[in-house]
């Protein structure tokens, strides 16, 4: 199983980091040790000062495939879920001024949050009108809309499976909107997926 990332998705986030929009997907790949599930408690690791939450959209993969077309793309998602790429801001800073990979910024152990809830893909009647939002301390600090993703869900599929294989059980993080921030020790983090609570996370440090 891999966990794949599509970075700078929606326009607005992509503005509150000041990065330009992108012309193609941004992808980068996280290890299955960065897999965290629902109910751990997340711990801010000692080499960061600036962990930043980031809500996603998450889809499973059902079947293998390759160089995939975007009218067949939807038959390869099993179900939908909702998780965090938690990312050391300063460290992904540091290391793009240096002009190297992000990989210790976004990889780290524990970097994937992710819900044990996967909704089945056939129960969304348009993927591209799903609404998600991320509670911190009970406020609403993230709120994400499918139709503004600037690449949409079978395009992101089309364009990763010309780079890697997606196999079955495979993870796709479809990228935050606005609204990223640090969190900080005693922290409660909230996901839902329209109204569903599909995660809850405690923020320890």
């Amino acid at each position: 199983m891999k966990i794949i990332c599509i970075g700078r998705n929606y326009a607005e986030h992509a503005h509150e980091l000041q990065h330009a929009v992108p012309e193609e997907p941004v992808v980068f790949l996280k290890p299955d040790t960065a897999l965290m599930k629902n109910g751990e408690k997340f711990w801010i690791p000692p080499f960061s000062n600036d962990i930043h939450y980031e809500c996603e959209l998450v889809l499973k993969i059902a079947r293998q495939g390759k160089f995939i077309q975007p009218k067949f793309a939807y038959t390869y998602i099993d179900s939908v879920s909702l998780g965090i790429d938690f990312t050391a801001r300063d460290i992904q800073n540091e290391l793009k001024k240096k002009g190297l990979p992000w990989e210790k910024a976004k990889a780290f152990n524990n970097s994937a949050l992710c819900s044990d809830i996967f909704v089945p893909f056939e129960n969304f009647r348009d993927i591209h009108d799903v609404h998600f939002s991320l509670k911190v301390n009970g406020e609403v600090r993230q709120v994400g809309h499918t139709k503004n993703m600037i690449f949409p869900v079978d395009k992101m599929i089309e364009h990763v499976s010309q780079f890697f294989v997606i196999k079955t059980g495979d993870l796709i993080y479809t990228g935050t909107p606005a609204g990223v921030g640090k969190v900080n020790p005693g922290d409660k983090l909230e996901g839902f997926l329209e109204h569903q609570k599909m995660f809850e996370v405690i923020i320890a440090g």
